[in-house]
């Protein structure tokens, strides 16, 4: 490729660039690492070298690739690009994840391999499915998610079946690499990859065929790569084998970021690179552009502990800001009273609106408390990942016989519940009933009530439907009479629905979790009466149920919701509040951390949680919390004392607030009452 010098003077896009980054931007002969610190700007260095490479270098933009992670995270980068080039000068250009790059490949090249061009690809569940068909066959004693995750990981690694089974440790790796090699067999005769042949075939293609090894790196002239961190060793190995010895690419990662290496990921890579590519350059971007000073410091001080290769300090001219506070809480219940009334009193106090405000926590399971006071203070949320309060299967049964207890019309809620808890209602029943009440217009409930219904059905189908159909209109018809709780009650005893929860478990774990959500919901419906001023109806507690379930779906980013997300799912996003809760010893580090004694990925997953601040950063600890429904006490995780103690306020239990911030935490509960009433 020749040399591309063009005077700053003319490039337009320029002036938005730092020193680093216009450096950056103006390699392009030698292969490049840019390590990217948390709020550096490295999107805008990527967009802008691609336009450089096509506007002033002369680059065709089909000679240019660009990989990332997320189809959200290609999509917003070509929207990027495209405002930056000229007019048509983009067509061509690839911005793409991994995996649709190696679709790409694989269109081309599946003959290579033995395939016919108009292959599919296996998504997760035909995965699954299809293991399950061969376990059938051979039955196994292991998990079928747990073979399938250790399939996932050999070929993450580039392991073959053979190269599998040679090196099986145990039996449950020879297990899982017979497996794989009939699961490999089985996706050829249907002429299928699955989701990680898109990086692990067109490896296979480039390195055993010359000629296509050449087309590709033939075709390809500038590789751009973001989030390098995560990159696995098939991925890398990708990488390695497109841009051969000749071809300059830019990988763009931050090794302090790194927190997917239970999926394969591998922060090494970045130190690869060196051993790999001698000619590699190396530009830090450490000029952070989304956070206050003290937010960094901290940030910089709890990182520093683990080892580094390439060393780097995150700074910013946003000013120091506020320290960060640490909230002590007597348990999980008492945490999420205290974050909410910390946001409700924030709000009131800096007029902010609900999406300034993120709770950031280890794992999905601890979203329930905040969901369940949020949803009690009337304060609109979204659930990023995990499963929603109200999409619990259990939660979801017990709606549904609600709804058809208000609605009798309602055939959705019909069909979920008439066999749950199984009342032997098959489908082809429920199949006639259908067709017989669609050809008279009437909805299931009332066609269970229909003389002629015997012509389609036999007397046992027809009398369990008439049973089930008539207890249904008994209880709606209490509930229309009366008050709404007993009859709840009544409904749940009266089909066993917590017996049922434990039988129909895959153990007593998961039983006794339903059994909570359950007992969950019933409690948040009596509050919800307790505190309106009128004598609620069931209809008006199913409506209310029914407008928070809709508020729940809205869209990310479309909606002024509070965000719930975990460590993992917030990496990228960031937020003017940010709460990250359960810093604890056994959460934040993890218990599987602490017993392997390694830390490193861990305190990248907290450093991830502090950068994603821009303005104010609040941590909580619970002094005690409930596990396999035990109390156990807890320690305040490592990672709080090793920030940095000036910049830090603990607000431990018993700390006597001054009394004007008594008095405005006041006005800001009664103001938030007063919007719930009105």
């Amino acid at each position: 490729m020749p040399a591309c010098v063009v005077p700053l003077s003319v490039l337009p896009c320029v002036p938005d660039l730092n020193p680093q980054q216009k450096a950056a931007m103006r390699e392009t002969e030698a292969p490049l690492l840019v390590l990217a610190g948390a709020g550096s700007g490295k999107t805008r260095v990527i967009t802008h070298k691609i336009a450089y490479l096509i506007d002033h270098c002369g680059v065709s933009a089909k000679h240019i690739i660009a990989v990332t992670f997320t189809n959200k995270a290609a999509r917003e980068m070509r929207e990027r690009v495209n405002q930056l080039l000229s007019k048509d000068t983009g067509k061509g250009l690839i911005v793409s994840t991994f995996h649709t790059l190696g679709m790409r490949i694989l269109r081309r090249e599946a003959g290579q391999l033995g395939y016919k061009a108009n292959f599919s690809i296996f998504d997760s569940q035909d995965s699954l499915h299809l293991i399950d068909e061969l376990l059938r066959k051979n039955t196994a004693a292991y998990d079928n998610d747990a073979l399938r995750n250790r399939i996932s990981d050999w070929k993450n690694e580039l392991l073959l079946p053979p190269q599998a089974l040679k090196q099986a440790a145990d039996e449950f790796e020879q297990a899982a690499a017979v497996l794989y090699a009939e699961y490999q067999r089985s996706l050829k005769a249907y002429n299928a990859f699955d989701f990680d042949d898109l990086i692990m075939q067109p490896v296979l293609a480039l390195q055993a065929h010359t000629a296509t090894r050449e087309h590709w790196q033939g075709r390809i002239r500038h590789l751009l790569m973001d989030e390098y961190q995560d990159t696995n060793t098939a991925q890398y190995e990708l990488v390695r084998l497109l841009v051969g010895k000749t071809t300059p690419f830019t990988a763009v990662g931050d090794d302090d970021q790194s927190i997917y290496a239970w999926r394969g990921a591998n922060p090494e890579n970045l130190n690869r690179l060196k051993d790999d590519f001698p000619r590699l350059k190396v530009i830090k971007l450490e000029q952070n552009y989304r956070s206050a000073g003290c937010i960094l410091k901290c940030a910089n001080t709890l990182i520093a502990k683990n080892p580094h290769v390439f060393e780097k300090q995150l700074w910013s001219t946003l000013g120091y800001g506020e320290p960060l506070k640490i909230l002590a809480c007597r348990d999980a219940e008492h945490e999420a009273e205290r974050v909410v009334s910390e946001i409700l009193h924030h709000q009131f106090t800096h007029g902010a609106r609900h999406s300034d405000y993120a709770i950031l926590y280890r794992g999905n399971h601890q979203s329930r408390n905040f969901e369940k006071v949020l949803r009690e203070h009337s304060i609109s949320y979204h659930l990023s990942g995990g499963t929603s309060f109200f999409e619990y299967r259990e939660v979801k049964d017990l709606i549904a016989y609600l709804r058809l207890l208000v609605n009798d019309a309602d055939d959705r809620a019909f069909l979920r519940v008439v066999n749950t808890p199984r009342r032997e209602l098959g489908a082809a029943t429920l199949e006639k009933l259908s067709a017989f009440a669609s050809q008279r217009q009437l909805s299931l409930l009332e066609a269970c009530f229909e003389d002629d219904l015997s012509t389609v059905l036999n007397t046992r189908a027809l009398n369990r439907l008439r049973e089930f159909a008539q207890w249904v209109v008994d209880l709606s018809d209490e509930a229309q009479r009366g008050e709404a709780m007993p009859v709840i009650h009544r409904l749940i005893q009266d089909i066993d629905y917590n017996s049922w929860l434990f039988d129909s478990a895959k153990d007593p774990n998961e039983g006794e979790r339903r059994l909570q959500n359950v007992n969950e919901l019933i409690s948040w419906l009596e509050r919800m009466g307790d505190k309106s001023d009128t004598d609620m109806t069931l209809a008006d507690r199913v409506n209310r149920i029914a407008l928070l379930d809709r508020l729940d779906r809205d869209d990310e980013g479309n909606e002024n919701c509070v965000r719930l997300m975990t460590l993992h799912a917030a990496k990228g996003l960031e937020f003017p509040h940010v709460f990250m809760v359960g810093m604890e010893e056994n959460l934040l580090p993890h218990r599987s951390a602490i017993e392997a004694d390694n830390f490193d990925e861990e305190r990248r997953l907290a450093y991830v949680g502090i950068t994603r601040a821009q303005k104010t950063l609040s941590l909580t600890y619970a002094v005690k919390r409930r596990r396999a429904g035990e109390w156990e006490s807890r320690e305040p995780s490592r990672f709080l004392q090793e920030l940095p103690q000036d910049d830090v306020k603990w607000d431990k239990p018993g700390t006597r607030k001054n009394p004007e911030e008594q008095k405005q935490r006041g006005q800001a509960h009664l103001a938030q009452l007063r919007g719930m009433l009105s």
